[in-house]
């Protein structure tokens, strides 16, 4: 879970990465220590992603972006420690809640995923996408529709989904595989605000984030004061879990979304630093992500790129999903390892959270230097490529452009991942 922590907290490894990086090792152990090691660390990579993204607003895994928004702003208040309270709070009682809906409602939620179809698929991506864009955009509904435009016309680039011909990379051999939105997204959050920093004379100054107080009982009275909140995001994020491919980004966004349509109240301060702009997106990721085992376990149809990885697992175990995998009582067992994951990540996130927090008494100058430095590490480790480095700083100068002239980033980025899905499914 520690290696979890450290995976999902560096820009660029994302959860699935570390995953992949982990089950390796877990060949060498026996089939039980190995499901705990792979399950342990998917719940708290997607946890980790955010303390990066409260602090140097660069978030660790794309299911990471969404809290991002509002995580980062409260951060800047000196509530940063706080926030991520909040967050690990909100993110472990989500995760209990999706393994105890997992239980239960596994079998009838299946049916209904195995169900869908592409155009099911093409609105829900759909619904996804516009929700983000409304809630991110404020007020600048039309900013927010050009910059998940420019998004799409960046997920374009590389070859045909359907026919694997080359498009739009204008005779460089480097644009083959496409713009991976995990540097642009490193680019568009990390080193936009690099760039913003050097540019101004407030670079000299003594930085404005504080690590804040460490309060665990103020920061759960703000979960239960949000509870309505909470819950909310739990059954979204268990719902779109469920659904193969839709994945922990799309659950965040969608909550995120929500929480904002249905909160009147608080509406206008949705990226400004609210308490439920974190609620939301946070209790959905490992909802998601434990709904996800849901096609996974019952009909062996993976629910995102996490339990793809874990089914090959399965295989070397001689696990079979379906009906033997209940009534031969390996269901229970992999049930009873989540919950505990879910317990254990309070005291696994709470160390990452002491750790990184120092982060931010650090001199500006070395703050910044470790924000380029995370960004270069996170963009080349994603393909061991530098046309991957020169891609965010590309997308760096972008997100500083576009921020100037107010347009939002988040659209920008929900563009890059949900267009390529929205083509192909509305192509089919």
């Amino acid at each position: 879970m520690v290696f979890g922590v450290f995976v999902g907290s560096t820009p660029g490894l994302t959860a699935t990465m570390a995953v992949a990086l982990i089950v390796p090792f877990s060949y060498q152990l026996d089939k039980e220590a190995a499901l705990a090691m792979v399950i342990g660390v998917s719940f708290t990579a997607i946890f980790a992603g955010d303390i990066p993204a409260t602090f140097l607003r660069i978030p660790g895994t794309p299911a990471s972006a969404a809290a991002t928004l509002d995580a980062h702003e409260l951060a800047k208040k000196g509530y940063g420690r706080q926030a991520l309270l909040v967050n690990l709070l909100c993110s472990a009682l989500g995760g209990v809640g999706g393994v105890i809906l997992l239980i239960y409602i596994s079998p009838a939620l299946a049916e209904v995923a195995v169900g869908f179809g592409a155009f099911d698929y093409f609105w829900l991506c759909l619904l996804g996408l516009i929700l983000g864009v409304s809630v991110s955009s404020g007020r600048r509904p039309t900013l927010g529709l050009l910059a998940a435009s420019l998004g799409f016309a960046f997920a374009m680039i590389g070859r045909d989904p359907l026919t694997n011909q080359e498009r739009f990379t204008f005779g460089f051999s480097a644009l083959e595989e496409g713009v991976s939105f995990i540097p642009a997204m490193i680019g568009l959050f990390g080193m936009s605000e690099v760039f913003r920093a050097v540019g101004r004379i407030e670079a000299r100054q003594p930085d404005r984030i504080t690590a804040g107080p460490f309060r665990p009982i103020r920061s759960l009275g703000i979960v239960l004061r949000h509870f309505p909140t909470f819950l909310q995001s739990l059954l979204t994020g268990t719902l779109v879990g469920a659904l193969p491919g839709a994945g922990a980004d799309v659950a965040a966004w969608g909550s995120y979304g929500i929480s904002e349509k249905t909160s009147p109240k608080e509406s206008d301060n949705f990226g400004k630093g609210e308490w439920k702009g974190v609620i939301a997106p946070t209790s959905a990721n490992n909802a998601a992500v434990a709904a996800a085992w849901i096609p996974a376990l019952v009909f062996g149809i993976p629910g995102d790129a996490v339990t793809a990885i874990v089914l090959g697992v399965f295989l070397v175990y001689d696990i079979t999903p379906g009906v033997e995998l209940f009534s031969s009582g390996q269901g229970s067992f992999i049930f009873a390892i989540a919950l505990v994951t879910q317990l254990l990540l309070i005291p696994a996130g709470l160390l990452g959270i002491q750790f990184f927090s120092q982060i931010v008494r650090l001199p500006r100058g070395m703050v910044l230097t470790s924000v380029v430095v995370f960004s270069v590490v996170g963009a080349f480790a994603m393909n061991n490529s530098m046309v991957d480095v020169w891609v965010m700083l590309a997308f760096g100068l972008l997100g500083l452009r576009l921020e100037n002239a107010k347009v939002p980033l988040a659209p920008l980025i929900l563009g890059m991942i949900l267009g390529p899905k929205v083509e192909v499914y509305l192509r089919h």
